[in-house]
This record gives structure tokens, C-alpha cells and sequence, in this order.
């Protein structure tokens, strides 16, 4: 087979740039119209890792930095970091991750900024909250120091190199939930910071949220008016995942399973009455299972109530009072299914859109725009006016950067 020559492959590599990728995300903003719409993303996604030098050079402990700056030396993920089996990569079929490397950007900004900034305009997006991708799997990392050290780097690299110089990005800082006294410490030092609008929880770890250890890092955010958000992720490992034997199933479970737990104890140890004005968030888990979990608990409540002596209501009372993200948005056929789910879940004031970009299975706004049962505040409230409203957003300073011709529509 003959070789594509240079010019070829430069103008070849030119197509992959993130605006051209996602040139029909473009066209659904443009028409659609989001320039009328405050568009908020409470789930977008960075890679870390490419940037590892930098952040480990945040670390205090010198054992622990010099470990981690020679672990970027070596080829693959950083050893510090827990490996996952699994194929979120989908093994090449989709080249936009593998790519990246090659895109280009300016000095004058963070490359993240500039990329995370491309697929925002094209989407029509206002605000990103922006978090990590490994580090999504540190809270199973067996050393809890090594989980602070990398999360205090990271938080500390991501304030002073991200957020405080672009404003349309925020960020619910990772908390190392491992430690107790350290995730106390986490809000306190970083719950002030530019850019920061609440605190996260990775959901796949094993400590019970009902610990007493943590009462008062919630007593302080809610004293700070800072939410909490558990964001989902899978462990192929854990004993009841490990006997799915395609990713297809650990993917459906999994992202469900570990934000299921942590509702079920959040709820029936009563810590909705324990901190009512504490914002709680549900990230990445799609809707169906809160849905379900509603049902499910409301229906044992009723018959063991003896069990939960802190509730005064039903289950389902408090957890449509939190907020939930969209994303996976499960779409059925029949859309007085979803319809259904919407109700339950208090959508119009409790739903927020997110994307989770640059996931493979990412979401555009027209998952929410485009659905017939939603009244236009209804679509407004949950593609940004819930969102900026949870996360405390001074929307008058942003100006949406939608050019009347996007780049990406261009072709070549």
C-alpha cells in the first residue's frame, strides 16, 4: 500500500483537531440557537496525566514526589496510580483520545484550557466543571498518604494553573475520602479558592459515608454552602463485579453500584436530617437507578421503620431533594418512560445536564433540548439555571463564544 506523502498526513492530522471532531455538535448549537441558553456542564473531564509532570511537582513529601516525577519517566500510567481493566478507550475505534497529543495550541494558556474551551464552543457550553480521569480510581489506591499527597498536588496544580485563569471554568475539587482528618483539611484549604464550587467524592472506595470521622467535614460544607457530589466510576475488582465477564456489564453496573451504596447509607443513617441545607449531587450514574432505589427503599421503610429512627420522612422524599446528573441519559423508546423518571426525580429543579466529555459515551445538550415533554423553562432550568443556581454562578460576566460561522463547520 502506497504511503500517504508529508503534505498529506500534516492536512490529515489537521481534521483531528477537537473542533472538527465534534463539527456536528456545532451545527445542533447553532441550530438550536444555545446562544439564548445559559448552558452549564457539571461533568466534563480532563486528562490529567498529561500533564503528571507538572502536577507531581505539587507534591510536599519527597519520597512521594520523587517517586511520582520518575514514575512519569517510565512508559505507560503512573505506578502510583491504580490500573483499571476495561475498554473505555474502545480499543482505537474512536481515535479523538489516542490524537491528542498531535493537536495543536499556543502558549498563551494551558493547553487544557484551550482544548477544554474548543469543545465547549462547539457544543455551545457556558461553564464547565471540570475533574480528573485516572485519578477517578485513586479512592482504591491501598495507601490512603499516597491518596492525599497526589490529591492535595492535584488540587493546588488545577487551582493556581486552571481555574484561576479561565473563568468559564470551575471544579468540584477531588476530596481523599480515605482520610478522614484530611478531607476535613481539603475543604478547609481549598473551599475558598477561585473557581472551586463544592467538593467530590470518587464513588468507588469502601469507606461507609455514615462514619462519624466525616460529620464534621459535611457540618463544614454546609456551613461554607459548598455541595458534595459522589462521582461514579466502576472496580472490575470488586466481589460482586468480578463475576461479569464483558466490560459492556461492568460498565452498566458498575458506574450504578458503588452511588448506590453510598445512597442507601446516606439516606437510612439519616444524614439528610443531620445536614438538611448540605447540597448533595449524584454524578455519572445516569437516572434509572435512583428511580429504582425510590421505590425500593420507600416500599422496606414501610414495613422496618424502626431501622432508620432519624428519618421523619420516606426515602424517596430526601432523594428527590438532591441533585442528579444527566449523564448517561438512558433513552427509551417510549418516552413516557423517561417522562416518568423526570417526575420522579424533580427534574425541573433538580436535574442537571452533563456531558462527560471527552468519554466516549458523551451527551450533548440536545439530549435535554430536544425532548417533547419539557416545557422551555424546564429545559432552560436543567441545561444551566439549576446548575448555576447549585454551584452559586455569577452569569453575568460570561459571554458565550459561539461565532455566528463556528469553525468547525467549515470544511475543507
Amino acid at each position: 500500500m502506497e504511503m500517504p506523502s508529508s503534505e498529506t498526513r500534516k492536512l490529515t492530522f489537521d481534521e483531528f483537531q477537537t473542533d472538527k471532531f465534534l463539527h456536528h455538535a456545532a451545527e445542533q448549537a447553532h441550530a438550536r440557537n444555545y446562544k439564548d441558553f445559559l448552558i452549564v456542564d457539571v461533568d466534563s473531564h480532563h486528562y490529567e496525566n498529561e500533564s503528571y509532570k507538572d502536577v507531581f511537582s505539587y507534591i510536599e513529601d519527597p519520597v512521594i514526589k520523587r517517586a511520582a516525577l520518575e514514575s512519569v519517566e517510565r512508559p505507560g500510567r503512573s505506578t502510583l496510580l491504580n490500573s483499571q481493566v476495561g475498554y473505555q478507550d474502545i480499543n482505537g475505534r474512536i481515535t479523538r483520545q489516542r490524537l491528542r497529543k498531535i493537536e495543536k495550541t499556543t502558549d498563551a494558556e494551558h493547553r487544557d484550557i484551550t482544548m477544554t474551551k474548543r469543545w465547549m464552543n462547539a457544543m455551545g457550553v457556558d461553564y464547565a466543571c471540570l475533574f480528573p480521569t485516572p485519578m477517578l480510581f485513586l479512592g482504591l489506591h491501598p495507601q490512603p498518604h499516597v491518596e492525599v499527597a497526589l490529591c492535595n498536588a492535584y488540587n493546588r496544580w488545577l487551582c493556581e494553573r486552571v481555574l484561576a485563569a479561565e473563568p468559564r471554568l470551575v471544579s468540584m475539587l477531588y476530596i481523599p475520602f480515605n482520610d478522614p482528618e484530611a478531607a476535613y483539611q481539603t475543604v478547609k484549604e481549598f473551599g475558598g479558592k477561585k473557581g472551586v464550587c463544592g467538593f467530590m467524592v470518587t464513588s468507588p472506595r469502601y469507606k461507609p459515608v455514615h462514619d462519624n470521622a466525616y460529620m464534621k467535614t459535611y457540618a463544614l460544607l454546609e456551613e461554607m454552602g459548598l455541595p458534595l457530589s459522589f462521582h461514579a466510576a466502576y472496580n472490575w475488582s470488586d466481589q460482586a463485579l468480578a463475576m461479569t465477564n464483558r466490560f459492556i456489564s461492568v460498565h452498566a453496573l458498575g458506574f450504578m453500584w458503588f452511588n448506590m451504596i453510598h445512597m442507601a447509607n446516606w439516606v437510612t443513617n439519616g444524614l439528610c436530617e443531620r445536614f438538611p441545607k448540605l447540597k448533595v449531587m449524584w454524578i455519572e450514574s445516569g437516572l434509572t437507578w435512583a428511580y429504582a432505589m425510590m421505590q425500593r427503599f420507600d416500599h422496606s421503610y414501610m414495613m422496618r421503620t424502626s431501622e432508620c429512627p432519624q428519618l421523619k420522612r420516606k426515602p424517596s422524599e430526601y432523594m428527590r431533594e438532591m441533585y442528579y446528573a444527566t449523564q448517561p441519559m438512558e433513552m427509551p423508546e417510549d418516552k413516557s418512560i423517561l417522562e416518568a423518571t423526570f417526575k420522579m426525580l424533580n427534574a425541573e429543579t433538580q436535574l442537571v445536564w452533563s456531558s462527560d466529555y471527552p468519554h466516549w459515551d458523551f451527551d450533548l445538550p440536545s439530549v435535554i433540548y430536544d425532548l417533547p415533554f419539557l416545557s422551555e423553562q424546564g429545559k432552560r432550568n436543567i441545561l444551566g439555571a439549576n446548575a448555576a443556581k447549585l454551584f452559586n454562578l455569577d452569569t453575568t460576566k460570561i459571554v458565550k463564544e459561539i461565532p455566528d460561522i463556528h469553525p468547525a463547520l467549515k470544511r475543507a
